[in-house]
Parts: structure tokens; C-alpha cells; sequence
């Protein structure tokens, strides 16, 4: 069962439930519309996300490398300022929370920082290969079930991440970012120290920096909405609207104001566990996809 939405000039598919049999992820399919052109800018947020191409169409990926043309990409938590533009495409999306993308991915975290990268840098061969198999694939149940098995194995042959950071990123993250590196430690039973130090080996960022990235998400998310600044201030857990100004600036370059209406990379939907729409069954498989892709290929 699926969720189907109309997002930004998108056609989008989610499995109801969450996504695949593996934690801290969420899938979905996204088709760009026909007629429609994405140009979207990506914002920090605190998870990978991992976009696998479907057919042969490439996005324009405009960030701190230059220009790439990349059919399938990753984005680390904070990718630097990137903007990324096509037409006829259409994929499927992973958002991995951070301790999940220590497992799947074989790179260190530090390593997803910086930029958006083609994900030959990261799976290769497989990556190519799992691609391959989900343009093939004729429905929406297939491609998300090889989806599945892939990040199963994966996570399977990779080690994971030390169960006190775990427990810490948890808590950040139930927390919207609102906890003291202190508190994280003393709930872990280690020094902050030694907190500090395997949290950002393993997640990549630091727990503070780790904490504002989330703080900074809730705020992004209602101020793409249009939701008022100093809503989303108090909302998010912000000592004031010059306290979301800063924090806001320093992780995009722009201001509160400027993100509203934008077409970001951030889910305007903060309700993320309830569907937007009623459930579907296989109804946007072969055909409606397919078609997307012949427009493609004959492009």
C-alpha cells in the first residue's frame, strides 16, 4: 500500500508504514511531471540522502565542485550550498539518519560533507547495478522490495555504530535538538570526552553541531510552509527570532524570510508519520512511470 502526492511539480510514492525493513530509513519514488522542470535548492538537514536514477536522464548538480551532470547522487547532512535543476526524471529517494548511513554506505561520514557526489563514490558497481534493476522494475512493490534486500545486505556485511551513540543521536532527534551534549553523556555513562569524540567519528558531525542541524530542520521545515518566523521560533525551541536569524543564515547564507515559498530539499510536511493522501494500491507502476521514462529517453 502507498501513499501517492503531488510535491513542487513532482509525482511522489511512499510505502504506507514508513519504508523499507531496515532502520532510519525512509523511502519513496518521485516522477518529475510532464511539462515540469525541477530547480531546487538543497538545505542541511540531519540525515543522507542517497537519490537512485531511474532510466538515463541526469540532474545539472550546481554546488561547491563546479557543475556535475549525475544520474544518481548523495547528499551528506550539510552539503554546502547546492542547487540542482532538470526535467524528465525520475528516481527513488533514501533518507538515511546518520547511524544508518555509518552501515550502508561505504565511506566515513566526515567524508559526506561538503557536496553532493555522484553515488559511484560510494557503491559503485552495486549502486549501477541496483539502479539497472529498478528502471527495469514494472511496479512501485518491486522496486521498493529490491530496495529492501539491497540496504538488508548491505547493512549486513558493514559494522554499526556504538550503541551510546546511537542511543545519543535518539535522543537528539526525539528531542528536536533541544538536549546538552552534558546530558548525553551522562545518560551514556561516558565522559563528554570520549561522547565528543565517537559520535563525530561515527556520525560525522559533532553532537552540538549535530543538535543545531535538527533544531535548524524543525525551523526549515515550517519556514518553507510559509509558517512566521517568530512561530517557528518558539516552535522549534529557539531562544528568539534573532536566535533562528543566526542559526538559519549560518547554515544557508539566507534569512528566514527568503526560504518561505522556496523549492528546497526540506519536506514541508512536518507530519511526516501521517500519509497526505489516502492509501493506493499498485496504480502508479509500469504505465505512469514507464511513460516518464520514454519521454526521457526520447529527449
Amino acid at each position: 500500500m502507498y501513499s501517492y502526492d503531488l510535491e513542487d511539480g513532482w509525482d511522489v510514492v511512499r510505502p504506507l508504514g514508513g519504508g523499507p525493513g531496515v532502520a532510519g530509513v525512509q523511502v519513496a519514488g518521485f516522477r518529475c511531471r510532464p511539462g515540469e522542470r525541477l530547480d531546487m535548492r538543497v538545505l542541511p538537514q540531519p540525515f543522507v540522502t542517497v537519490v537512485l536514477g531511474l532510466g538515463d536522464a541526469e540532474l545539472a548538480v550546481d554546488g561547491g565542485t563546479g557543475r556535475q551532470a549525475l544520474g544518481s547522487l548523495v547528499a551528506g547532512p550539510a552539503p554546502g550550498p547546492t542547487r540542482v535543476r532538470g526535467r524528465h526524471f525520475a528516481c527513488v529517494e533514501l533518507k538515511l539518519s546518520p547511524v544508518a548511513a555509518y552501515s550502508l554506505l561505504d565511506a566515513s561520514p566526515t567524508d559526506m560533507h561538503g557536496a553532493v557526489t555522484g553515488l559511484d563514490d560510494l557503491w559503485g558497481a552495486r549502486g549501477r547495478r541496483l539502479s539497472e534493476r529498478l528502471t527495469a522494475a514494472g511496479a512501485w512493490s518491486e522496486r521498493f522490495a529490491l530496495i529492501d534486500d539491497f540496504l538488508v545486505e548491505q547493512g549486513s556485511r558493514a559494522p554499526s555504530v556504538d550503541a551510546e551513540v546511537a542511543a545519543s543521536w535518539s535522543r537528539i532527534a526525539a528531542g528536536r535538538g533541544r538536549v546538552r551534549v552534558g546530558e548525553l553523556a551522562a545518560a551514556c555513562g561516558w565522559s563528554r570526552k570520549r561522547l565528543w569524540a565517537r559520535f563525530t567519528a561515527q556520525v560525522g558531525l559533532t553532537p552540538k553541531r549535530a543538535a543545531m542541524l535538527v533544531r535548524f530542520h524543525c525551523a526549515a521545515q515550517r519556514l518553507c510552509a510559509g509558517e512566521d518566523p517568530v512561530e517557528a521560533a518558539l516552535a522549534c525551541g529557539y531562544v528568539d527570532q534573532s536566535h533562528l536569524h543566526r542559526d538559519v543564515h549560518a547554515f544557508t547564507g539566507w534569512t528566514p524570510g527568503a526560504l518561505a515559498g522556496m523549492v528546497t530539499s526540506v519536506d514541508t510536511d512536518t507530519g511526516t508519520d501521517t500519509p497526505r493522501v489516502t492509501e493506493m494500491t499498485d496504480v502508479m507502476d509500469s504505465a505512469e512511470l514507464n511513460g516518464a521514462e520514454r519521454k526521457t529517453h526520447d529527449a
